[in-house]
C-alpha cells in the first residue's frame, strides 16, 4: 500500500497512509513534485506506519526545500516517527510547524 500525499485548501500538503521502505521513493518524489508554498507545511497526522524510511523522507524533503531556498515544516508528526527522528539524532534537521514564526 502506498502513502498518498495530497494538497489541501491553502496549499498544506497532507501525507496519509505508511511510510515505509516499501513506498518511500514514491512519496518522497510525490510530495517533492506537489512543493508549491515558500514556507511549505506538511501535516503528516494521518501516517499510519513508519520505518527508519520516513526520516530519510524528512530529511529529503527538507533538503529539497532548502535547495530552492525555501522553507519546510512539519506538523502532527506521529509519536513513532517523532522517536526515530530523536533516536538518529536530527530532530534539529526537522522543523515543527508549531514552532515556525509567522513573519509581523
Amino acid at each position: 500500500m502506498n502513502a498518498e500525499v495530497t494538497v489541501r485548501e491553502g496549499g498544506e500538503l497532507s501525507v496519509a497512509g505508511p511510510v515505509t521502505i516499501d513506498n518511500v521513493v514514491a512519496t518522497v518524489a510525490r510530495g517533492a513534485a506537489l512543493f508549491s508554498q515558500e514556507n511549505q507545511v506538511v501535516d503528516l497526522a494521518g501516517v499510519t506506519e513508519v520505518d527508519s524510511s520516513a526520516v530519510s523522507m524528512l530529511l529529503e524533503w527538507q533538503r529539497g526545500t532548502g535547495r530552492r531556498r525555501r522553507q519546510i515544516y512539519f506538523a502532527n508528526i506521529p509519536p513513532k516517527l517523532q522517536n526515530l527522528v530523536q533516536l538518529y539524532g536530527v530532530a534539529e534537521l526537522v522543523p515543527l510547524a508549531e514552532a515556525r514564526r509567522e513573519p509581523d
